[in-house]
């Protein structure tokens, strides 16, 4: 019986002891959720400032909520080439405000060393780094409940059209995309450079040799031909002047025959057939193909920084041909890169535009689509 009893004592012991740690240990999980799940209130029809952290830098931003009592969704924005200056800019405001008049909350950050952001400016962050932000940021307002969060879709120009499908295909709660300018597969700076020619003293005709000599260098380089080769079949090309200022040097013998040792049988790593543009994604039209999401695509038609036709060909064959996502193709036949009214569509006008305009109809289709697309879908859902 003492045998008995004492098991008994030592039972209930435990049963106190396992009590206690089962207390605490509930306590320490909820103190750690606490800690990293931040409670923040959203205030109908204000803008607020917020931060997240992305490749171990902590990136600000600016959240605006609108007036409505229930947000229907949430756009992130992503930016095009460049810097950025969210606060000093008042970057998006025109599209910011009427995507909240609407019920679609909007969130866009400084990209790093920009703004309040940490780190340093790299005018060539990798495209894969700056989705990597694009996910980190939709996790984190999921995280805290932030206003529309539940859905999330992205709005990104020109550079963000290696940068959006990157986050879509690796999140499929990020559910649409409006395409602003957005780009091939490969660089565009091959195009961008003899698109403007004409309007920087150059011909039509000029341009469309100098793009014959960078085709037939790009043939030399891939098939093994020699630096001297390349160099005797580019001559008027390497000897532009718009081009040498835009473009920078062109590569030594060392840097051609170095690049040269990633090539094979006319197939060189990383850079198109073409023009022997760089390609930033491997398999782009794989992944394209893949997303199943609602897309929007808005090409201006004077589009000279992006080879507009190409991209528009592109998607069709892509996520149109997708059963499981749509995509709409709005083309804006006056306009620039940036979707403002334009003569030329050339860079020059583009910085020299004092009080820019956005093309007629610009706004409507977006805000038709997404009334139509993603608001409406969403109530009958």
């Amino acid at each position: 019986m003492e045998l008995i009893d004492t098991r008994g004592e030592k039972i209930v012991r435990n049963m106190i002891i396992a009590f206690i740690v089962i207390v605490l240990s509930a306590c320490t999980i909820e103190q750690e959720q606490e800690k990293t799940t931040p409670e923040v209130r959203f205030t109908p029809g204000t803008t607020m400032d917020f931060t997240f952290d992305s490749n171990g830098l902590t990136l600000s931003g600016i959240f605006d909520t609108p007036a409505k009592k229930v947000s229907e969704a949430l756009i992130i924005f992503v930016h095009g080439y460049g810097g950025s200056d969210i606060r000093g800019r008042n970057s998006y405001a025109d599209l910011r405000q009427r995507f909240n008049e609407i019920g679609i909350a909007t969130a866009v950050w400084d990209k790093p060393g920009q703004g309040q952001s940490e780190g340093a400016f790299d005018i060539n962050q990798s495209v894969f780094s700056s989705a990597e932000e694009v996910l980190d940021a939709a996790s984190y307002l999921r995280q805290i409940n932030a206003p529309g969060s539940d859905r999330i879709g992205i709005w990104g120009i020109s550079r963000a059209g290696w940068i959006a499908p990157i986050a879509l295909s690796q999140d499929s709660n990020i559910n649409f995309w409006i395409s602003v300018s957005g780009t091939t597969a490969e660089d565009n700076f091959s195009y961008l450079l003899l698109s403007n020619l004409p309007h920087e003293g150059d011909t039509v005709e000029q341009a469309e040799k100098l793009a014959e000599e960078w085709r037939a260098g790009c043939n030399i380089f891939r098939t093994g031909g020699s630096y001297d080769l390349y160099q005797s079949a580019t001559q008027q090309l390497r000897a532009n002047e718009y081009i040498k200022q835009m473009r920078g040097k062109w590569q030594s013998r060392a840097q051609y025959e170095a690049q040269q040792l990633g090539c094979n049988a006319g197939t060189c790593a990383n850079i198109d057939d073409d023009m022997c543009s760089y390609v930033f994604i491997k398999n782009f039209e794989a992944m394209l193909s893949s997303l199943e999401v609602d897309t929007l695509a808005i090409f201006g038609e004077r589009d000279l920084n992006v080879d507009w036709r190409k991209t528009s060909k592109l998607y069709q064959t892509t996520i149109g041909q997708n059963p499981k996502a749509s995509l709409l193709i709005a083309s804006f036949e006056d306009a620039d890169h940036n979707l403002h009214v334009s003569e030329t569509g050339s860079i020059r006008e583009m910085q020299n535009m004092n009080s820019p305009l956005k093309s007629d109809g610009y706004y409507d289709v977006q805000l038709k689509w997404l009334l139509e697309t993603v608001l409406e879908s969403r109530s009958s859902n």
